[in-house]
């Protein structure tokens, strides 16, 4: 049977009509534009080499030249079928044919051979036919004898082929077995346009609009319907003084961006810039050059870019006190939705196992990797990627909370900001989705449980205001939440003094916990699972650059497991655990863009200090 996998995804253009019933960010496309991607995948059977000579051997899939290896089946050889590779001292897997339409993502199993100790292996990759090579990402540590998987994101265009190598040069053998490549085909890639008829936003103070590309931030901005209002159809952007308008979502790619603009009513000039970011919000960067706007007609500005991966934009008015522009039809070209590994979309569990996840992530908040694989898709009901600014989430409708939060913690992010206590629903969810209210705790007995901890952001007003978005909440027992959990938050917080900075992710697992008004399993009418137990994982390293490469196995790494009751002790100190006793119990796998060895070591130790 064939071992090709065909995945096809068709984008559909919406009518205007069908727009208020769409839970997902749309896109404009064209009907027949199709994504399709294909799995090369070879598991090295039906061919058996007995001797480590350099030779070819000729697999159903293509051929393949094995230098120092052969294919194993003994009972001492890792693999999923009746043989796999077998390498020994630097000897190399190579494909001799190239796979046609590039690849998304190389993925391999590989265990030690028997008895033998560690081996480390890399994998390389090669555009022109073997002339030269690329090393795919960082080599892998094989320390376990039960066969271990790891996934390279790659996004190589036109044709490719692979080789594995093994990098010690010991007489320590190693088998690799169940090579799958993605393949990346080169497609029409749609516009994204934004003309904001669906968005409704009647004053200029700072928030957010849900329209069909995703959510919007307007600040000093509103949705305009006046006949002032320079407009390609009934509504567009106005902004005012210094305001800002920003997209909260990414796009991947983008070659160029076209956006229709004009002065309010009979304002005189003011100017503007165009500006990406492609760490999720983090930072940005002009785009091109200012634009003035001094008609009240709407003109077009095309701004030419080159973005190959995620990528977000905003407006920035530069100048005119008290003036006003219009903005609509912002259009962005030349961005395409990327593939993965196919994943249960509603379970938060997916993405653990041991597997490495190297995939490199738009928000500072995931440098150490994503728990769960979660996804900006609204099929993923249970496991759905909500990226802020100030913090990143897991979060599960069902449950009516997050299934995890994973924030980064330095100094930069501390100031003087009091405490905004503006507790509120998170309208960035789906629409169709229950949002959690800001009284749906009232009288359960059980605390508003923040996360991230709001004197973790204090910098400005929005990082503060940002924590007390209900997405961002547990109920959490009293004894809980205002002692232990909160002395280990302060804790955190001092250690930044003495140069360090930190990752951390927390979360519940279980259902039912004990308040100040007995046990309860669910609140707001069964719209909110209460957990049994809340959980942390913390990495503390030195102030630094390149944060996942820094982890070594001398970092230091806390982790907790708290009952969610009222019986609960003060000192933190007396939860600590593994972070692989956490994995066990959620399915998660934590630290997955750290290196193997270091990843294996820090997560079965329990910190002490």
């Amino acid at each position: 049977m064939s071992k090709w996998i065909f995945i096809l995804t068709a984008f559909f253009t919406f009518t205007a009509c069908e727009r208020d019933q769409e839970i997902a960010p749309q896109i404009e496309v064209s009907p027949n534009a199709v994504t399709a991607s294909t799995f090369y995948d070879e598991g090295f059977e039906g061919v058996y080499k007995s001797s480590y000579t350099t030779a070819p051997v000729a697999f159903a899939n293509g051929t393949w030249n094995f230098a120092d290896a052969l294919t194993g089946n003994t009972t001492s050889d890792r693999k999923t079928g009746s043989q796999s590779a077998r390498v020994r001292n630097s000897g190399k897997l190579t494909m001799s044919f190239d796979l046609p339409d590039g690849a998304r993502s190389f993925k391999m199993s590989y265990a030690k051979y028997g008895t033998d100790a560690n081996t480390t292996l890399q994998v390389y990759y090669s555009t022109n036919s073997g002339s030269t090579w690329t090393s795919a990402g960082t080599a892998v540590t094989v320390s376990k004898t039960s066969l271990q998987s790891t996934t390279y994101t790659l996004n190589v265009t036109g044709p490719v082929r692979f080789e594995i190598r093994k990098t010690d040069g010991t007489t320590n053998r190693v088998n690799v077995d169940d090579v799958q490549v993605e393949s990346n085909p080169v497609v029409a890639t749609p516009d994204v346009v934004e003309d904001y008829e669906t968005g409704s936003k009647g004053s200029y103070a700072a928030g957010s609009v849900t329209l069909p590309t995703g959510n919007w931030y307007l600040n000093e901005a509103l949705i305009g319907t006046l006949t002032g209002d320079a407009k390609a159809g009934t509504k567009s952007v106005r902004i005012r003084d210094l305001g800002s308008l920003e997209m909260q979502f990414d796009v991947q790619g983008a070659q160029s961006v076209s956006i229709a603009h004009a002065v309010y009513g009979t304002d005189a000039a003011s100017t503007w810039q165009l500006q990406a970011s492609t760490n999720g919000g983090t930072s940005w960067a002009a785009v091109g050059n200012t634009i003035t706007t001094s008609s009240a007609t709407l003109q077009t500005a095309t701004f030419a870019v080159n973005y190959t991966s995620a990528v977000r934009f905003r407006v920035v008015k530069l100048s005119g006190s008290g003036l006003r522009i219009n903005i609509d039809n912002f259009t962005i070209s030349g961005s395409a939705a990327t593939g993965g590994e196919p994943t249960d979309p509603t379970d938060p569990g997916t993405g653990g196992g041991g597997s490495t996840d190297t995939t490199t992530y738009n928000s500072v908040h995931l440098t150490l990797g994503n728990p769960s694989g979660a996804k900006t898709d609204v099929t993923f009901i249970n496991n759905y990627l909500l990226q802020k600014s100030q913090f990143v989430m897991s979060y599960s409708r069902d449950k009516g909370t997050a299934n995890w939060v994973s924030w980064h913690l330095d100094e930069s992010w501390l100031g003087s900001t009091p405490r905004q206590d503006d507790f509120r629903a998170d309208n960035t969810l789906p629409a169709g989705w229950y949002q959690v209210g800001s009284t749906d705790y009232t009288g359960s007995g059980f605390d508003r449980g923040h996360m991230s901890p709001s004197a973790d952001r204090t910098a400005t007003v929005a990082d503060n205001s940002a924590t007390f978005l209900m997405t961002n909440m547990i109920p959490q027992a009293p004894k809980n939440n205002q002692g232990a959990w909160a002395t280990l938050e302060g804790y955190c917080r001092s250690m930044l003094t003495g140069g360090y900075e930190i990752y951390i992710i927390s979360g519940g697992y279980g259902i039912g916990g004990t308040g100040s008004a007995g046990y309860k399993e669910t609140l707001a009418g069964g719209k909110i699972t209460v957990p049994n137990r809340t959980w942390k994982v913390i990495v503390i390293i030195p102030d630094g650059t390149n944060d996942a490469a820094r982890v070594t196995t001398a970092t230091r790494v806390i982790a907790v497991d708290m009952p969610n009751d009222q019986a609960i002790g003060t000192d933190w100190r007396a939860y600590r655990t593994t972070v692989d006793a956490i994995e066990a119990k959620t399915g998660y796998d934590f630290l997955s863009l750290v290196s193997d060895n270091v990843e294996n070591t820090i997560e079965a130790t329990v910190d002490a200090l």
